[in-house]
């Protein structure tokens, strides 16, 4: 379960401090979809890095599943984020010195895959589509294709929680479509708690649960 309670965050500035978030609370559970959607600038994406303890709140509490990730030494916090929360961004951020395979793997090598890790990654291509490219490297792939590798890779650890900020965002309408169906086909697979930032409507209206953040505080959309 995702527990963000009362959660704050602004950054200083030399004129004072610059508030981005306010007061922000919500829930889910393991098998939720949430999508966010809210102007530009509005703070969607830091709320999203702070669920993913990419940054700290200023105030208020993150919790995943009975723990909080900003009460653990640095080393403990960088092996939450890699093995409990998967994350999908408007770039796909892939190795361009790697095949598709190795790319999946990435998140996997601090604990040294064996077979049984490349048989999940082989697994998790297959279900987007792209078990003909293993071998293949990023620039040998469409922009839909790259972003079905990401999708692959966010979920090679199994988190419990799914990131997406803009996943469609730098897609084509035809490899939106795709990379979205595929996002919640997995999703439903997977039974992961899935939360998407987005200026995507069609994207965003096909989660259970949607929430419209403006003026720093989160609402139901």
């Amino acid at each position: 379960m995702l527990e963000v309670t009362e959660l704050s965050k602004q950054y200083a500035t030399p004129s004072g401090p610059l508030p981005i978030l306010a007061d922000v609370s919500f829930a889910l559970e393991r098998g939720d979809a949430a999508s966010i959607v809210g102007p530009s600038g509005s703070g969607k994406s830091t709320l999203l890095y702070v669920a993913g303890a990419l940054e700290p709140p200023t105030s208020g509490r993150v919790m995943l599943d009975g723990t909080d990730p900003f009460g653990l030494g640095e080393r403990e916090l960088a092996a939450f984020r890699n093995s409990r929360v998967g994350f999908v961004f408007q770039d796909h951020l892939l190795l361009p010195q790697c095949t598709v395979l190795e790319n999946v793997l990435v998140p996997t090598l601090v604990s040294q895959p064996g077979a049984a890790v490349r048989k999940r990654a082989e697994s998790l291509l297959e279900q987007v589509g792209l078990e003909h490219r293993l071998d293949h490297r990023p620039a040998e792939l469409s922009g839909g294709e790259r972003q079905r590798v990401a999708l692959a890779r966010a979920l090679i650890q199994e988190p419990p929680l799914v990131l997406c900020d803009e996943p469609t965002g730098n897609l084509d309408p035809a490899s939106a479509e795709t990379v979205g169906s595929l996002l919640f086909t997995l999703h439903e697979t997977h039974r992961n708690i899935l939360l998407i930032v987005t200026h995507n409507a069609a994207l965003a209206a096909r989660c259970p649960t949607r929430y419209r953040l403006e003026n720093r505080r989160l609402e139901a959309a």
